[in-house]
Formats: C-alpha cells, sequence, structure tokens
C-alpha cells in the first residue's frame, strides 16, 4: 500500500460577509482548504475538481507550489467556476448562506489518473455526492480509509446520493449541526447512534470553537478547539479540520482507533490557524514550526494525571 493521498472537492470562488470584513471572489472550495492542511505533511497528493475558464491560474499554481498533483483539475471551456457567498452573524458560530452556483460542478464527470486511482487516502471532500460517488467507482482497489464530509446544502438538495456514498466509506466528518439534519434528530449523540445504526464505522463530530468528537462502535474520544482570542473567518475550518485530519494518518499509515486521536488533535490545530484570517490567506503563510508550537500548547492545556481521593 501506499500513502497516497487523493483529495475531492470544489475549488471556488467564495464571497464572505463577517461583522468585521467582506471579501468578494477570493479562493475557496473544500478542495483547497483541504489540500493546503494536507500539504503540511509532505506526503503524496492529488486534487481531483473542475473550474471554469474564470478560474485565475495564480489559484492553482498556489497549489503546484506545495507540489500538489493538479492534472485532474478539469477546467471548462466557457463555463464559470463554482462559487459559494455567506454572511456570518455578530459572534461568528451562525452563517447564513447568501449564494450557491454549481456552475461548472453541475454537469462534471471526475476522470480520475491511473497515478491516484490506487491512492490509499481518499477524502471525499464537501462536494455533490453524485461526484464522489463516480470517484469512488474509479478506484482500482479498496483504498485504506475514506473519509466523506459534507455539509447543509446537499444534505438538503441530494439525501438520497449522499446517503448512498456515506454507506460506502469508513469516517464520516460533520458538524452537530449537519449529524442532526441527516438523522432528523435534536441531539447530536442520538444523531451518532442512528448514524452508527446505518453502518457508519467512524464519525467524527464537528462543533467548531467547542472541539471535537470521535465515535467507533462503544468508543468515543473528545479534543478541544483551542482558544482564541480573535476569529476573523471560520469558513473552511472544517474542510481543513478533514484535511489536516486525512493527512496525518497518510502520513502515519496507522488506521487504529489510537492514532486517529493524534490526527484530531493535528486537524483541530490546523484549523484553529485557518480561522484567524480572511479565506485561505493565514494557511498560505502556514510554517511546520507553527503548527509543531500550537500542537505542543494545546498538549499542556489537556494532559494531566486525575488524582482520585
Amino acid at each position: 500500500m501506499n500513502n497516497k493521498v487523493l483529495t475531492v472537492g470544489t475549488l471556488a470562488f467564495d464571497t464572505i460577509e463577517t461583522p468585521f470584513t467582506k471579501a468578494e471572489r477570493i479562493m475557496g472550495g473544500a478542495a483547497n482548504y483541504s489540500a493546503l492542511a494536507t500539504a503540511v505533511f509532505d506526503v503524496e497528493q492529488a486534487v481531483v475538481s473542475v473550474v471554469g475558464e474564470d478560474y485565475p491560474s495564480s489559484f492553482l499554481e498556489v497549489l503546484t507550489e506545495r507540489e500538489v498533483d493538479i492534472s485532474q483539475v478539469e477546467i471548462v471551456k466557457g463555463a464559470q467556476t463554482f462559487f459559494w457567498s455567506g454572511r456570518y452573524a455578530t459572534n461568528m458560530n451562525e452563517r447564513v448562506t447568501l449564494e450557491t452556483q454549481e456552475n461548472a460542478l453541475r454537469n462534471y464527470i471526475p476522470k480520475l489518473s491511473s497515478d491516484f486511482a490506487g491512492a490509499s487516502f481518499i477524502l471525499l471532500g464537501n462536494l455533490h455526492p453524485k461526484v464522489q460517488l463516480q470517484v469512488l467507482e474509479q478506484l482500482c482497489e479498496r483504498p485504506q480509509l475514506i473519509v466523506l464530509d459534507t455539509m447543509n446544502y446537499w444534505i438538503e438538495n441530494t439525501p438520497e446520493l449522499l446517503d448512498e456514498a456515506i454507506r460506502k466509506i469508513d469516517i464520516l466528518t460533520v458538524s452537530d449541526e449537519e449529524a442532526c439534519a441527516l438523522t432528523g434528530e435534536t441531539n447530536f449523540l442520538k444523531a451518532v447512534e442512528k448514524l452508527q445504526a446505518k453502518g457508519v464505522n467512524y464519525i467524527i463530530i464537528k462543533k467548531g470553537e467547542h472541539g471535537s468528537m470521535l465515535f467507533h462502535e462503544d468508543k468515543s474520544f473528545f479534543t478541544p478547539a483551542l482558544p482564541l482570542a480573535e476569529v476573523c473567518d471560520p469558513t473552511g475550518a472544517g474542510d481543513t479540520f478533514a484535511g489536516g485530519f486525512i493527512g496525518y494518518m497518510a502520513k502515519t499509515g496507522d488506521i487504529s482507533f489510537e492514532n486517529m486521536k493524534n490526527a484530531l488533535a493535528y486537524a483541530s490545530t490546523l484549523a484553529s490557524f485557518c480561522v484567524e484570517k480572511i479565506g485561505t490567506e493565514r494557511l498560505l503563510t502556514l510554517t511546520k514550526e507553527e503548527v509543531l508550537r500550537r500542537l505542543f500548547y494545546l498538549k499542556e492545556l489537556t494532559q494531566f494525571d486525575i488524582n482520585i481521593v
């Protein structure tokens, strides 16, 4: 087996409004955030996606500079790139999607190269589940690990296809709100139980500033989010989390529950950097030294011996 990572997701334009700033048509999309996070681990990685003629070559160069293979990114002549716009409330936890334009993604059929059809680690990023399924159909062997991420847009608009995709993966990573939307439950722990009953092997629940939880059979694990004095923009934090998680798993090659705990810590650490600047801006300047310093800080915050009296 190899440690190649295949990241599937949108390369997009985002327009983001927060109480403090607004940025229009910046580099966004799940694949950008995830691939930039995975690149921290120096594993062989490729992105599968589609863009229109309006997508700047400079955005693609950001990935190639980090040795991300973009040969499976299709550029559709005459088409526009996937576009998303959203507005955040004052508390930065609540977000309203103002507009989603699928554009080039609407009729997109992914084509995997022979180099990555046998990748051992697959991240099905936040994308139309039809495309996620088409990617799985082209794999030449069963990967070591398939992680799927999604969002309310696909949960609401393509529930049958999403349900089919979820049945074919190893790890589902969603927010507590998305888990509830998937199952019709109002409590995320009950939502986890229902997803497990459907056969989902591992479930990661992302709770934003309240951390994340990993569930497998009767085992669970919690890691807090790093406390931050300022949050500029939460967009892409979940995608960064997913990229950090699978990047660590591919780097180590150990898919045990115990190792996933470490991956969760790395994922949370990388997501904490993402929210410090607008869009992908902070990820573009991130160094391995910064990641390690913050990871050690997380370790100091959370490790202690409980004295039983």
